[in-house]
């Protein structure tokens, strides 16, 4: 194999081999293929990058999370000693703002264990530099089952359900069908049909012919194991994407390369793929593994319950010239026509252990 041969190369020949690849399959190899992976090899954050994240539009976003964090340590009894675990910390500035808020609160850092999670080896680089600094030093671990039970858990995780792929079934006038990718003679990508043998668990809901019907097996492990490690031990875990609060038909699937969105097929490996986090189907798996959970909250619901409103007046006033941005920054993370309603935040906590902060207020 030449070392100059791309990602797109390698699976259009393995699928020549192999037969279709499912979409699911096809995102994981474009994200994690150790050679030629998105975030194995070119991550790219950031307004200069293929794709913001929330803590990047401004940093009330963290600091509101790390209080977060902090309140429901509290309502733990304040434990001596307890694990603060990030899932998917991204360049480190969510962890970073989080931990200066903390900061403010006696006891908190002082108990606390820093855990990331974080295949991308690029991306721990960038972590590790932007808590250098911090009040804390962070050790990572390869998953959740690495995370230790003998204390209290606090996790978050924002923007890590739509990095865990699904794969889409269609509704045909002669029954299901399974989307996958194939290859043509030219040895371009290209989407098709696989007839589907043995059973299938159909939606519980009605989908016309053409619809499309996602199912995220690694959405679901991910829940199940949140759900066990909550169950486990006294804590609880914030999840915070976009995605569907309620089960529904559609295609999700998109790839983001510098802010706008191009062919998934087209370059593999060189863009960022993504598909709509299953908060209906994450949410079961936990509980079925054990632990309870909340409902969902659009993100700007959440963020003002948390106190964002207020947060931003004070930045505000300490800085005036920079009104104008904060009002920006604000109406980016909380508007219904921005990040407020498709981005959704839920929790995972342990049985009969406390009330979240956030889901308090309703």
């Amino acid at each position: 194999m030449s070392e100059a041969e791309t990602l797109k190369t390698r699976l259009a020949r393995e699928i020549a081999l192999t037969g279709p690849m499912t979409v699911a399959d096809y995102v994981t190899r474009c994200l994690h293929d150790p050679k030629g992976g998105y975030y194995a090899s070119r991550p790219a954050l950031g307004e200069a990058g293929d794709f913001i994240t929330a803590p990047l539009i401004s940093q009330m976003f963290g600091e509101l999370i790390g209080l977060w964090a902090v309140e429901t340590w509290n309502r733990l009894g304040a434990p001596e000693r307890f694990r603060l675990v990030e899932v998917g910390p991204g360049d480190g500035t969510l962890m970073s703002d989080a931990l200066r808020a903390a900061r403010l609160v006696p006891g908190f850092l002082e108990a606390c264990d820093l855990i990331l999670i974080e295949p991308s080896g690029p991306l721990r680089e960038l972590q590790a530099r932007a808590l250098a600094g911090a009040d804390l030093s962070p050790r990572w671990v390869r998953d959740l089952t690495r995370i230790e039970t003998d204390a209290p858990v606090i996790l978050i995780a924002n923007e890590v359900l739509d990095c865990l792929p699904a794969r889409q079934f269609v509704r045909t006038e002669d029954g299901w069908a399974e989307r996958r990718i194939g290859v043509t003679d030219a040895d371009d990508l290209i989407f098709g049909l696989t007839a589907i043998s043995g059973g299938f668990d159909k939606p519980g809901f009605d989908i016309e012919p053409g619809g499309i019907f996602e199912i995220s097996e690694q959405q679901a492990i991910f829940g199940r194991d949140l759900g066990l490690l909550m169950k486990a031990v006294s804590g609880a875990a914030l999840l915070i994407d976009y995605g569907r609060a309620r089960p529904e038909a559609g295609d999700t699937l998109q790839a983001l390369h510098r802010h706008r969105k191009v062919d998934p097929l087209e370059a593999p490996g060189e863009a960022d793929l993504t598909q709509w986090a299953d908060f209906p189907l994450v949410l079961e798996a936990a509980l079925r593994a054990g632990a309870d959970v909340t409902g969902c909250l659009g993100q700007g619901d959440f963020l003002r319950l948390l106190g964002i409103e207020a947060r931003a007046e004070r930045l505000k006033s300490g800085r005036p010239d920079a009104a104008p941005v904060i009002d920006r920054q604000l109406n980016r993370l909380t508007a219904e026509d921005q990040m407020g309603s498709l981005f959704k935040a839920a929790a995972i906590f342990s049985p009969h252990s406390l009330v979240v902060p956030g889901w308090d207020e309703l």
